[in-house]
């Protein structure tokens, strides 16, 4: 059985923020970039990564917040199954920020937005 920190709780509330903003932001870099250029082959690419990316910072997300709801409704005593999917999913909802954070930033500055 494995208790939950309040370093785990503040690291997944930071994660869970910043896919939020992974979230808006892509959501409105792709809405300015089509708008800006249309649907052209060229552009298509581009919007497909950018939607990608706000699907996958999506289920990260959820898959966070509904761990965390998981381990605090059976806390002090999470199974410690439990508490590695919660790790796991920390591990890869970091990978997602990254990953989507750069899409972005790279969407940006390729289309002057």
């Amino acid at each position: 059985m494995a208790e939950i920190s309040k370093e785990a709780i503040g690291k997944i509330l930071e994660l869970m923020g910043r896919l939020s903003m992974l979230i808006d932001a892509a959501s409105s870099i792709e809405l300015s970039i089509f708008n800006n250029y249309g649907e052209t082959e060229e552009i298509v690419y581009v919007l497909e990564q950018l939607q990608n990316t706000k699907e996958r910072g999506i289920s990260a997300y959820s898959r966070l917040s509904t761990l965390l709801l998981k381990v605090s409704e059976v806390q002090p005593s999470a199974p410690m199954v439990m508490m590695e999917m919660l790790a796991k999913a920390m591990e890869q909802a970091q990978a997602t920020v990254d990953a989507g954070e750069a899409t972005v930033r790279e969407a940006r500055n390729d289309w002057s937005m």
